[in-house]
């Protein structure tokens, strides 16, 4: 039909050729379109290199100094970094030296490093961030305790307020990234030194990002990368299954077996280094009673937990560290008994009468304290309700949205599920000096025990490893005994994407997700 118009044959010869002309074409076309196509997931024209990275962890701000994601998403890096073994290692920072027991620092900047606008980046530009880093953030003007720098060259000498031997692990911290720190609109638009610069973000939903072509570290394998949030597991799960992501940080607990049967995608389980905990609010007069806290702690089916709720994918806690870190000491054992729980609230002054958990004449009636963003906080609460329930104890959950700003604002609250990653640099010192030192960041619940301050005072000014492990464990064990704390369970950390993604490694620390190694498979 193509080849008649008004009833009128053509002639044979030029509808052959014609035909060949057009077929060639029609392979040359395809051939140039294959040839301009780096990915072959997607096909269409000038693809590029491109994951979708969907996770549970919201940002209202790119502000690396006040954010962990400009360092997840690889816009900014810091001094130091830990690796797989919690152990640090050298980032922008080459090497690191003290010469008087941990007071003063020098550290020597690598050369050829540039920021994603150019900019050199040398001891000058590291000490500006820094200065910016205490400015905006009383954390870490807490945590780093600087009191002048020098910069001169690649080298940088941070003198402290005192002797803090442990200062290199601090500068793991995601918030003290490097980063211009004359550049405009950083709560957006973070200048930093990473394989990733923005493109556009969208607070608490979208982060666009492109390939810094001049990274300092090597090639950049992605050309582009988008990070998503959404804190509905199932969802995420969804989204995975359906396409709409490539890589999804903590799909859904339940759905970890069906995923590994897809063979489309691939799964990544590691243990992690973060602690399910109960907190406790020693400022009321309820939880200062030693006995008080180990009926509750008594009252925690740990292994329910991790069987059941954590659908095996949790280990059992004994203290806030994993067992096998060189800081843990032996633990008493626990053990989950109703009965126990009650002898400990008899020795307390209550006794259960009419089904009612009482002392002097009051039931024993709590608030809780949860929040959703990671949901087995919630179920573990109602665990606990069910099982102070059979005690005659009345507890109220309350599910709120921004668990550290209630905690450090309100003092209504007698217990608070939390989760925190440990030991993110390695050491012990930075749960410790956080969770019982006075105005440390994660002590809501006004822990005060002048042992444990001895102990973490002397650890914050030893500089021996081995010392600082025994110190450690010394502490951690008074901790155990006086049940400050109920450390519940150590949940795996868990990942799950396409089977053309390559190089993904899923970090223990949680701090680090895209990077210049990872890639999509061209087909």
């Amino acid at each position: 039909m193509i080849f008649y118009r008004g009833g009128r044959s053509l002639n044979k010869k030029f509808r052959i050729t014609s035909v060949l002309v057009v077929f060639l074409m029609f392979l040359t076309a395809c051939s140039i379109e294959s040839s301009n196509s780096s990915t072959g997931r997607n096909g269409g024209e000038e693809k590029k290199k491109e994951i979708t990275f969907l996770s549970n962890f919201p940002s209202e701000t790119l502000d690396p100094h006040l954010n962990y994601t400009a360092v997840r998403a690889g816009v900014t890096e810091t001094l130091v970094k830990v690796n797989q073994n919690q152990e640090i290692e050298p980032w922008l920072a080459e090497s690191w030296k003290t010469s008087d027991g941990g007071q003063t620092w020098s550290f020597h900047i690598k050369k050829n490093i540039t920021f994603q606008n150019g900019k050199k980046v040398d001891a000058a530009a590291v000490k500006a961030s820094l200065e910016r880093n205490i400015q905006v953030s009383e954390a870490m003007k807490t945590a780093l305790k600087i009191k002048t720098m020098e910069a001169d060259g690649q080298t940088l000498i941070i003198s402290n307020e005192r002797k803090l031997p442990h200062f290199p692990s601090e500068l793991v911290h995601p918030n003290t990234a490097i980063v211009d720190s004359m550049a405009e609109n950083i709560e957006q638009k973070p200048i930093g030194t990473g394989p990733f610069k923005v493109v556009s973000f969208e607070p608490n939903s979208k982060l666009e990002l492109e390939k810094y072509e001049g990274y300092w570290d090597g090639e950049v394998k992605l050309d582009r990368a988008t990070m998503t949030f959404n804190e509905d597991a199932n969802a995420r799960t969804t989204a995975l299954q359906s396409g709409d992501a490539d890589i999804v940080y903590r799909p859904a607990i339940e759905s970890i077996e069906s995923l590994k049967s897809d063979k489309s995608i691939k799964t990544d389980v590691v243990a992690s280094l973060r602690t399910h905990l109960l907190m406790y609010n020693s400022g009321k007069e309820t939880f200062k009673d030693i006995n008080v806290r180990k009926a509750f702690d008594a009252l925690i089916d740990r292994q329910s937990v991790a069987d059941d709720i954590m659908a095996g994918q949790a280990t059992v806690a004994k203290g806030p560290f994993l067992a096998d870190s060189p800081y843990s000491p032996d633990y008493e054992k626990k053990q989950f008994s109703v009965e126990k729980a009650k002898k400990h609230l008899e020795k307390a002054g209550y006794e259960l009468k009419d089904g009612k958990m009482v002392k002097d004449g009051k039931q024993l009636t709590l608030n809780l304290m949860t929040y959703s963003y990671r949901p087995e906080l919630p179920l573990i609460s109602q665990l606990l309700q069910s099982n102070a329930k059979e005690l005659g104890i009345t507890i109220e959950i309350q599910q709120v949205e921004n668990i550290d700003e209630y905690l450090a604002e309100k003092t209504d609250w007698d217990i608070a599920t939390y989760s925190l990653i440990t030991a993110p640099r390695g050491d012990a010192s930075y749960f410790l000096n956080s969770a019982y030192m006075a105005g440390g960041a994660i002590n809501p619940g006004q822990i005060q025990n002048d042992r444990i301050t001895k102990l973490i005072e002397d650890l914050n000014q030893t500089l021996d490893n081995k010392k600082r492990n025994e110190l450690s464990k010394e502490t951690i064990k008074i901790i155990d005994q006086e049940a400050l704390h109920s450390f519940l369970v150590h949940p795996n950390n868990f990942v799950a994407y396409k089977d053309y993604v390559l190089n993904w490694q899923t970090s223990k620390s949680e701090y680090y997700t895209l990077t210049k190694d990872l890639d999509v498979r061209v087909k």
